[in-house]
């Protein structure tokens, strides 16, 4: 199954790319929806610096990495530097999300993750059969595969997977008591069930948001004891401006965004909004910067205003252009494994033609989507600024949602380090094509040292461009017909 056509992805893509060294690195080209560093603006309703760094994990806990935060300036914002030398290919940090959600077109294509860190639950070996469209017998050295089905489970009222116990309770305890469908989960007049529909049917694959992401932040905020430090985690993400935000939710979903938006709302509001929320005392204390954050309308309170026509908007606009892409692979991994493992010359050219031949069976059945695809929103990842010439990148190596950042060249103590959001392709264009889709899915014209050195260069389009202009010119029902085969 290749599932493709409708919506064009707001910003490099998440995944395999059809590459078996991509594929099998973990790596997600252009740090998937990465979100731009100017998106942050100091203020006194921001989280502390504590709390940017309570979500880096490390062996034994939280940790803070060789990195600090800085305010760069009015027109990027915040940025993040190193404070100590960096060496190329050392992990810089690893950060988990503060809400991540599998796409919900991806989830209905049967490519399964746990609905919390959004592990692949399939073993490597089901993931090459179901992507192949056929029974490829026994994977050779399985124990690469770091599948463990035993420790799967459901949730006992919803039914939903999680590949363990600790993110079932994970995920019980932030936000899915206040989702969790019970008994209702295949009734298509449950709100939750109406609202996630609705998002199918005007935001098609290839995907680059989910409603649901959108329904955890909300949860979570419901559920928490702490609320105000959630809201204020939240609140670092937000300062659009009304245009802005209007053009991010019209890219997400097109030419009829107004009435599809408005549709969504209802059914968002009705899904999970409470009257008992407004009445809750702590939020007096946040009220006066919440209007600044969000939406400038007058004493109310940020959850409530997320329920409003112009809150809908400004939450919206928040996970498009916030939103990291997440993807995960049982078969990249086991993929990883296997190229890591010190065999006799004959050996290794065998195993590394079955897996050739493998991944071309792949691209025939199922073209460049291997991986289980969601998004997330990470803190500290989302001070990277970008850059077309990048000394940095994300990617997702554990096969869940833990985000690495690596460095890809050396980095000097005191140097900013950045992230780019095109993927290797993209970077390879020119200023022009570049900086067309900066502009359009980011908002900004980009003024990295390559674009500055190019500044000269002739507004011409990439060739590639013009293909995928193209391929956006052909017939919507053809595209879909032809690229969303299941296997």
């Amino acid at each position: 199954m290749r599932v493709g056509g409708g919506a064009r992805p707001l910003g490099p893509r998440v995944r395999g790319v059809g590459s078996r060294a991509a594929h099998a690195q973990g790596e997600l080209p252009g740090a998937g929806l990465s979100v731009r560093g100017r998106c942050q603006r100091p203020s006194k309703m921001a989280a502390s610096m504590c709390d940017m760094f309570s979500f880096c994990v490390g062996a034994a806990g939280p940790v803070r990495g060789p990195v600090e935060v800085r305010f760069v300036s009015s027109a990027k914002g915040k940025g993040l530097f190193a404070t100590r030398p960096v060496q190329k290919g050392e992990t810089i940090f690893v950060e988990r999300p503060l809400v991540a959600s599998q796409f919900l077109w991806n989830a209905l294509y049967r490519y399964r993750a746990c609905d919390h860190c959004l592990r692949a639950l399939e073993t490597a070996e089901e993931n090459a059969q179901r992507l192949s469209g056929r029974t490829c017998g026994a994977l050779p050295h399985p124990e690469q595969c770091s599948i463990r089905k035993e420790l799967h489970q459901l949730c006992p009222h919803c039914q939903v997977a999680y590949c363990s116990a600790e993110c079932r309770q994970a995920a019980l305890e932030q936000y899915h008591r206040a989702l969790c469908l019970g008994p209702s989960q295949n009734d298509p007049a449950h709100p939750l069930n109406k609202l996630q529909e609705a998002w199918r049917s005007v935001h098609y694959p290839p995907e680059t948001a989910s409603i649901m992401l959108m329904a955890r932040m909300v949860a979570t905020v419901k559920q928490a004891k702490d609320k105000e430090r959630w809201i204020k985690l939240f609140s670092q993400f937000c300062n659009k401006t009304a245009n802005e935000e209007e053009e991010i939710v019209h890219k997400l979903l097109g030419d009829k965004f107004k009435g599809q938006l408005e549709l969504l709302r209802r059914l968002f509001t009705e899904a999970l909004y409470e009257e008992q929320l407004s009445r809750e005392n702590f939020i007096k204390k946040v009220i006066s910067e919440l209007i600044n954050q969000l939406l400038l309308i007058a004493r109310r309170r940020m959850q409530d205003q997320w329920f409003t026509p112009d809150g809908f908007r400004s939450l919206f606009a928040l996970v498009g252009t916030n939103g990291q892409g997440i993807g995960t692979s049982s078969l990249s991994q086991w993929v990883h494994g296997c190229d890591a493992l010190d065999l006799k010359p004959q050996e290794r050219e065998q195993l590394d033609a079955f897996i050739d031949q493998l991944y071309k069976d792949i691209e025939r059945a199922s073209g460049e989507f291997l991986n289980c695809e969601g998004s997330g929103l990470f803190v500290l990842q989302s001070c990277c600024n970008h850059s077309c010439v990048p000394n940095a990148e994300t990617s997702f190596p554990e096969n869940n949602f833990l985000l690495h950042v690596t460095a890809l060249e050396d980095i000097k103590p005191g140097e900013e380090i950045c992230i780019s959001y095109l993927d290797c392709c993209q970077r390879e264009r020119s200023r022009y094509s570049r900086h067309k889709i900066l502009r359009e899915n980011y908002l900004f014209v980009c003024s990295c040292p390559k674009c500055l050195a190019e500044a000269e260069d002739p507004s011409v389009t990439s060739d590639e461009e013009e293909e995928e202009e193209e391929e956006e010119g052909e017939p919507e029902d053809a595209e879909l017909e032809d690229e969303m085969t299941d296997v």
